[in-house]
């Protein structure tokens, strides 16, 4: 079930960043346009391409650690026996969680901190943006726990 959880919200996720990547792209583009050939600056562009980039960054980051091409330290863990191979996996996930659990909470803390304040262009509230932050700790927590579940279900050679 959890499995089934973490391909549907990667489905999802790699849809959405396919369209923000093309917002992105058309809101740049219309700013070059208008700054170059227009002679006027859309106030508002910029502010949206970075919003953009750091959520395409966070989510970005969840499906390639779903995909499982993240970079990785291969020539070490390729020496390993079958059963420190599994180990390794287990400590790796086990800190792993750790990290989207900091993620999760300490996100939510700050974006409940600066909750109040306003970017001036969009007139956003921060959290908005800051929300990526639990929200990728949030994915990439329910990618873990489905990585170590079946990692566990797996005989030890099954690497």
């Amino acid at each position: 079930m959890i499995a089934k959880a973490s391909f549907l919200i990667n489905l999802w996720i790699e849809r959405l960043l396919c369209g923000m990547g093309l917002t992105m792209t058309l809101v740049v583009a219309v700013q070059v346009f208008f700054r170059y050939v227009m002679n006027h600056s859309l106030f508002w562009s910029e502010e949206l391409a970075r919003f953009l980039l750091v959520w395409l960054t966070f989510l970005g980051a969840t499906s390639a650690y779903y995909r499982k091409v993240h970079p990785g330290v291969d020539f070490v863990f390729d020496k390993l026996s079958p059963v420190q191979k599994k180990t390794a996996l287990v400590i790796s996930s086990a800190a792993s969680m750790v990290l989207f659990a900091v993620m999760i909470i300490y996100g939510i803390q700050f974006a409940w901190f600066v909750r109040m304040q306003i970017f001036p262009a969009l007139q956003l509230p921060k959290w908005v943006v800051l929300a990526v932050i639990p929200v990728s700790g949030a994915i990439f927590m329910v990618h873990a726990v489905s990585f170590l579940l079946h990692l566990l279900k797996r005989a030890p050679h099954d690497h």
